[in-house]
C-alpha cells in the first residue's frame, strides 16, 4: 500500500517528508554503566518541531511511559545527535562523544526547528545529563 504525500513538501533521504518522520530516542541513564534505552517517536515534524518542544515531548513520554520507569530518576537537560540517517555510527555504545559543537541541539533557541539542526527521517538522538556527560568525558571508563 503506497502512502500519498505532498510533493511541495521536501523529503528526507529516505523519501518521507520532514512533517511525518521516525526519530529513535537513546534515553541515557548512566554513561559508565551504559544504562541507555532507545524509545521510537513516530510521526515527529521535523519542520516545525523546536528543540526545547522536543525535549518536552521526551521527557512527557519518560514520564508517563511504564517501560521507562526506570529511567525517571534523572534531570535530562541535553539532546545530541548521535548519528544521521544512514551514516556511520561511532564506536562507543553509550554517545558519539565528537561534534559537541555541532551536534548538542540548543535548548534555548524556541526559532531553530529540529531541521535546521539537520536531522532528517531516522537520525537517532541521545538525551542525557549534561553534567553526567562532561564528567564521563574526563574519565570514559564504562565499569562492566
Amino acid at each position: 500500500m503506497s502512502e500519498n504525500f505532498d510533493i511541495e513538501e521536501p523529503l528526507t533521504s529516505n523519501a518521507r517528508p520532514l512533517s511525518d518522520s521516525v526519530i529513535t530516542v537513546r534515553i541515557i541513564k548512566s554513561f559508565p554503566y551504559r544504562n541507555v534505552k532507545n524509545h521510537i517517536f513516530q510521526h515527529v515534524d521535523l519542520k516545525n518541531m523546536t528543540a526545547p518542544q522536543f525535549l518536552a515531548m521526551i521527557k512527557e513520554t519518560i514520564k508517563t511511559t511504564g517501560s521507562l520507569r526506570p529511567y525517571r530518576n534523572v534531570e535530562y537537560d541535553t539532546l545530541k545527535i548521535y548519528t544521521h540517517a544512514h551514516g556511520s555510527k561511532t564506536m562507543n555504545l553509550v554517545i558519539n562523544m565528537e561534534h559537541d559543537e555541532d551536534w548538542i541541539l540548543d535548548l534555548k533557541n524556541d526559532v531553530k526547528t529540529l531541521a535546521d539542526y539537520g536531522l532528517e527521517n531516522e537520525t537517532e538522538i541521545s538525551i542525557f545529563n549534561r553534567e553526567a556527560y562532561e564528567e564521563f568525558k574526563k574519565n570514559p571508563e564504562e565499569k562492566w
